[in-house]
């Protein structure tokens, strides 16, 4: 992740970084913390893949919690009050017409780190979301992708 590079993110997103964020520094720490003197107690360091292990966890761990500051650190919280449906924006919902499958997606445009594909929650970085950023209902975007290029129409913009 770039330094200072701004994370954007609801409000939920907010919070489910701050409750993971927490569980790492307290419950995963301690956890660790156990294994590293559970692995010591079996004596002879040099031959002692639980302590590799466990001291491997523990780098792990702190690399997440060290990345999650940052991003808590950098975010900015999208207020729900200032976001419009007049173009398409981080926090909304975008319903779309695929223009060569003739079908319709609904997609959520979120910040990349909660991005959610199983729930269509696609980031305003990906090549879905950046073509959408700032279209307007009943615009035709072109999305670049491996396979050719995607046509969609906006049918809607809600919140």
């Amino acid at each position: 992740m770039e330094e200072n590079k701004t994370v954007l993110l609801t409000q939920e997103g907010y919070d489910k970084l701050e409750k993971e964020l927490d569980y790492l520094r307290t419950e995963k720490r301690a956890e660790v913390a156990e294994r590293i003197k559970v692995a010591l107690g079996f004596g002879d360091l040099s031959e002692n893949s639980e302590y590799d292990e466990a001291k491997t966890a523990q780098a792990e761990n702190e690399a997440k919690i060290a990345d999650l500051e940052n991003k808590l650190r950098y975010a900015k919280i999208i207020d729900e009050s200032e976001i419009d449906t007049k173009t398409v924006q981080v926090g909304n919902v975008v319903k779309v017409y695929d223009m060569e499958f003739e079908e319709e997606e609904t997609y959520t445009i979120v910040g990349s780190t909660e991005v959610d594909l199983s729930q269509n929650k696609i980031s305003n970085e990906s090549p879905i979301g950046a073509a959408l950023m700032g279209a307007k209902k009943n615009q035709i975007v072109e999305v670049k992708a491996p396979a050719g290029v995607i046509r969609y129409k906006v049918l809607s913009i809600t919140k």
